[in-house]
């Protein structure tokens, strides 16, 4: 008799080999991008639109991602409440992470000595003010923002907030609707599949994408100015290090009982395409993908992903909190602590409109110093030639901290299924690398993902009984 998990292992495994193949050509690719920076800088920053094309590649699915990812999501759960308490306590679980991030930043931040005070040359203070010319609007503007102009103007705008809310209120339409919405439920499901489809293609390209981002980044910025803040980047970088693997990995040992390094060992490929990029928004649908198929129940990933990309921006705020104390510090006018609470304070709400995209924190950075104080935004400019190294930790822990948020609150609300996250973080149930599927509509036959649920609070009943989870070991097993 064949045991549960082989026949699940073995349907995927070439399309698997192939794409190994495909993210060792990405950290070729990655490494021969940082010698031709070096060797050759001029050449380097002309392969920038390289770069930025495959980024914009991937951007141009994100809408269509969560649009279809958050209707399935709401749409296939019975009770509107359940979708507004995993809502609820992801809202506050960012909050609080947040809160922490400030406060590590923070400590960090006033610990930091810069040495002998940067020269603020002309150039400069013009980088500085163009950085806070980018951020025009306050918390007021931001607010509104998340209003579309027309329903279509969400996708075609590629506004994460914007297609959020879009989302959501088509989710709760067709949830209130019931039976007579399945099919359009139904037609939502293969739309997510082709481009889901679609996505796997551009990922082939991404060899490409990737040297020509790390080339120009490092053609661009030069030795030079690492060495001269090198004290700010390294210590960035150790405190997002600690915060992820000690806050973040400790918060998921003890509510979930998961290894963060088992976890992040399952998200390989995302951190080498956000490293590669310096977007955290790269890696947006894949996340999507890979948490479903871990067994966090869909209304969980559908809420908690897109959600998060724009509210917990761990990585962004211990970059803001650094950032602003360091360049107060560096131009001789050193904050006190009444001085920097109201500031970080503001940019904790400013913040959330950072979705991922690279170069919005450091103009968000410019906008809230223009705010509370003028008189250092032309510091802004010092961190300018290093801002897309430290955007790469920034977006590396802003991604771990969505995936770790996702597991955590599928497992507060009861939405996860143990048997097959063991399953899958121990190789047992391989991620469909072709398809980027969940391996769970196949097995079912039912795209909405109701039968599939394994809750312990009945996602796809109301009932409040578990729903049994049926993947493709277990039908095989059932053979």
């Amino acid at each position: 008799m064949t045991s549960a998990a082989e026949p699940a292992s073995a349907a995927p495994r070439t399309g698997r080999d192939r794409t190994h193949h495909l993210y060792v050509a990405v950290i070729v690719a990655v490494i021969l991008g940082i010698v031709v920076g070096l060797v050759a800088p001029g050449l380097a920053v002309e392969l920038k639109p390289v770069g930025g094309a495959f980024v914009a590649l991937i951007k141009m699915m994100i809408s269509p991602i969560i649009f279809c990812t958050i209707v399935l999501g709401i749409g296939s759960v019975r009770r509107a409440a359940r979708v507004g308490a995993v809502g609820g306590i992801a809202l506050g679980y960012f909050l609080v992470m947040s809160l922490v991030a400030l406060g590590i930043g923070l400590v960090v931040g006033n610990a930091l000595d810069p040495g002998t005070q940067p020269a603020l040359t002309e150039a400069v203070r013009e980088a500085g003010r163009a950085q806070a010319d980018v951020e025009a609007s306050g918390v007021t503007g931001f607010l509104l923002g998340i209003v579309p102009t027309t329903i279509v103007s969400a996708f075609t705008e590629g506004e994460v907030l914007q297609t959020l809310l879009v989302a959501l209120l088509c989710g709760f339409a067709l949830q209130a609707m019931g039976p007579t919405g399945r099919p359009v439920l139904r037609g939502v499901e293969h739309l997510q599949r082709l481009v889901f489809r679609v996505l796997g293609m551009i990922m082939w390209v991404a060899p490409v994408g990737a040297f020509g981002a790390i080339a120009a980044v490092t053609g661009s910025a030069g030795p030079a100015a690492l060495k001269s803040l090198a004290v700010l980047m390294l210590g960035f970088y150790v405190t997002c290090v600690l915060f992820v693997f000690v806050v973040l990995g400790t918060l998921l040992r003890i509510v979930a009982g998961i290894s963060v390094f088992s976890l992040f060992g399952y998200l390989g490929r995302e951190f080498l395409l956000i490293l590669s990029t310096s977007s955290s928004e790269s890696a947006l649908p894949r996340l999507i993908a890979k948490m479903e198929h871990l067994g966090v129940g869909r209304s969980v990933v559908g809420i908690t992903v897109p959600t998060g990309y724009s509210f917990n921006l761990d990585g962004t705020m211990i970059y803001m909190t650094m950032t602003s104390l360091f360049i107060a510090t560096a131009m001789g006018a050193p904050m006190t602590p009444a001085e920097q609470i109201p500031l970080l304070l503001f940019l904790l709400v400013a913040s959330k409109g950072a979705a991922g995209v690279t170069g919005a924190g450091l103009a968000t950075l410019a906008g809230g110093l223009q705010s509370h104080k003028p008189a250092l935004v032309d510091g802004v400019g010092l961190v300018v030639g290093i801002d897309r190294f430290m955007s790469e930790a920034r977006a590396l822990t802003n991604f771990a901290g969505n995936a770790v948020a996702t597991v955590l609150i599928g497992t507060w609300t009861r939405e996860i299924d143990r048997d097959r996250v063991g399953a899958v973080l121990s190789g047992r149930l391989p991620f469909d690398e072709r398809t980027l599927s969940t391996e769970r509509e196949a097995a079912t036959g039912d795209p909405l993902g109701d039968a599939h649920q394994k809750v312990a609070g009945g996602a796809g009943d109301d009932s409040g009984t578990s729903v049994p989870v049926r993947d493709g070991a277990q039908e095989s097993a059932r053979a």
